[in-house]
């Protein structure tokens, strides 16, 4: 990040600060406290790239981006807060005054929890643009009821086709493949996550390899191998769908450690929300055979 931009900026400001008004104090008030949540931001995401994942850290691309969810959110608090100063160091620098107090919220503020957070989603491969999502729905870490959003399903339907052709080559229900691609990517084919599992099943190199694909990046090629592994994972659990859908967040070797979902806080949730997905791709199948 280019830190010397944004404060020669302000340093050059400082020579217009008599001029601000009211609203322009107010204006430059936020824009330090930006600034310094932004730094703040970098700050957190650096120190938990230190840390190193365990055996027991399941993880997928949704997982990552409630990640750096949490992240940005915890920032813009500790900025707010005056912990570290820096913003009203910069408002000092410019305006040669102390900055403005901020209002103290009120008891129904403060208990309140924040219901949109900025989302940026990776772009997977080199020339791909990178997607924004402008805000993201509130989602508490244990939310798994509801159908799948609405741009999740209208995603999924681009790959209907590829998806039929999967089910049936390799003898696995379209609702559960379903089901895993919204929870794995969000049916987005250049998803990516921090452990570099590609694509609309969130393959790693290693199972893409195994399953003989190809071009990871091509959604047919990815979704014929992650079916093709799924449907090896029904068949080493003698068709049980919960451990299979277990061992595809945290690998087989950890559901038969435990003998069934591990006590992984991820790997619990995600197979909330796979078998939840699933019930309503099933219902919906269902209704369309009525119809």
């Amino acid at each position: 990040m280019d830190m010397g931009a944004p404060i020669g900026n302000a340093a050059g400001a400082a020579k217009s600060s008599a001029t601000l008004d009211a609203n322009g104090k107010a204006r430059l008030a936020k824009a330090v406290k930006d600034f310094e949540a932004i730094f703040l931001g970098y700050m957190l995401n650096s120190m938990r790239s230190t840390v190193p994942k365990d055996d027991l850290s399941g993880e997928s691309f949704g997982g990552g981006m409630m990640e750096s969810m949490f992240d940005m959110e915890l920032a813009k608090r500790i900025a707010s807060s005056k912990s570290l100063g820096i913003g009203d160091m910069l408002y000092r620098s410019i305006t040669k005054e102390p900055p403005p107090k901020s209002p103290a919220p009120s008891s129904h503020q403060a208990s309140m929890a924040p219901t949109q957070a900025p989302l940026v989603a990776v772009a997977a491969k080199e020339g791909a643009p990178v997607q924004t999502a402008p805000h993201m729905p509130a989602q508490t870490p244990d939310s798994t009821q509801g159908a799948p959003p609405a741009a999740i399903l209208t995603r999924l339907g681009n790959y209907e086709g590829m998806i039929q052709q999967a089910a049936e080559k390799h003898g696995v229900d379209t609702s559960l493949i379903k089901a895993v691609i919204a929870a794995e990517s969000a049916g987005d084919k250049n998803a990516l996550s921090s452990k570099d599992a590609k694509g609309l099943m969130q393959l790693t190199d290693t199972t893409a390899a195994d399953m003989g694909v190809k071009n990871v990046w091509n959604p047919s090629d990815n979704i014929n191998g992650g079916v093709k592994y799924l449907q090896t994972l029904l068949e080493r659990f003698a068709g049980d769908t919960t451990r299979a859908v277990a061992s595809y967040n945290a690998g087989p070797s950890q559901v038969e450690k435990h003998g069934g979902v591990p006590p992984i806080r991820e790997t619990q949730q995600y197979v909330k929300r796979v078998l939840n997905y699933l019930n309503f791709f099933e219902q919906e199948e269902a209704g369309d055979e009525k119809r």
